[in-house]
């Protein structure tokens, strides 16, 4: 099965800042730890950050001494992120495309880290489904997602009217915008309907941060907007809006 996706060769850096140098990045990065923090506080368990990237998620495993591989199909990607973990020795690295990692490993993890790799990928859902064959039995998968559903929401509120009516059409020539966002509640049904994992969590991500009109409120405020979002992250209605939907997976 083919399943192309992205590579960041070029732009690693840019990216890099572009995420975690500002508050959505931070927010969405902080917001996970707190959801992740009983996977992170385990004992210690082999973890595959699935399009790693810069190694930010692989860093606070491997601060709490779990043995982690990053993955990736971007080199300029696996340099930054050795490079940020260059004090630890319990880290590998794999330069790979997520089809070869599927098709080709023959290693089980006790958990897999798959964060904002979906929107990516030509065939998301079938990408998912084959991870299965990388857990041990009973392992875990954290997955996060690019939002379709929030995508057009945000879409609406900046006028946006046209882009919306032609279907949220792929720009190309933007390579750090997402060209494949997933609708939580389709994904979920997919996952349901498989006999390969159990859904344990489901959870927004952002569910508040990029709608706020007053931007400038959300340095002096974070942490009451940080309180707000893990409040309201699984919250009906306000979880189908967050900018990113996070699964909690177990293998079945």
């Amino acid at each position: 099965m083919k399943i192309p996706a992205s590579s960041f060769n070029g732009i690693a850096n840019k990216f890099d800042q572009n995420i975690y140098g500002t508050s959505k990045g931070r927010l969405r990065h902080q917001l996970l730890l707190h959801f992740l923090a009983k996977e992170l506080n385990s004992s210690k368990m082999d973890v595959l950050d699935l399009g790693g990237g810069t190694g930010m998620m692989s860093l606070e495993f491997a601060k709490r001494g779990h043995n982690v591989t990053v993955l990736d199909m971007s080199q300029d990607a696996l340099d930054i992120a050795k490079e940020r973990l260059r004090v630890f020795s319990n880290t590998q690295y794999i330069l790979s495309d997520l089809t070869h990692a599927i098709e080709q490993r023959s290693v089980k993890y006790d958990f897999i880290i798959c964060h904002a790799v979906l929107e990516w990928l030509l065939q998301p859902l079938p990408a998912v489904l084959n991870m299965r064959h990388l857990l041990k039995p009973n392992g875990q998968m954290s997955l996060t997602f690019f939002n379709h559903d929030a995508k057009v929401f945000s879409n609406v509120l900046y006028a946006n009217f046209d882009y919306v009516e032609r279907g949220l059409p792929s720009k190309n020539t933007v390579r750090l915008n997402p060209h494949n966002a997933q609708k939580p509640k389709e994904v979920l049904s997919w996952l349901n309907d498989s006999a390969e994992f159990t859904v344990k969590k489901s959870r927004g991500i952002r569910c508040f941060h990029d709608y706020m009109s007053d931007k400038t409120k959300i340095d002096a405020m974070y942490q009451q907007l940080f309180d707000m979002e893990v409040k309201y992250s699984d919250a009906e209605p306000y979880k189908w809006l967050g900018k990113y939907f996070h699964i909690m997976l177990e293998a079945s």
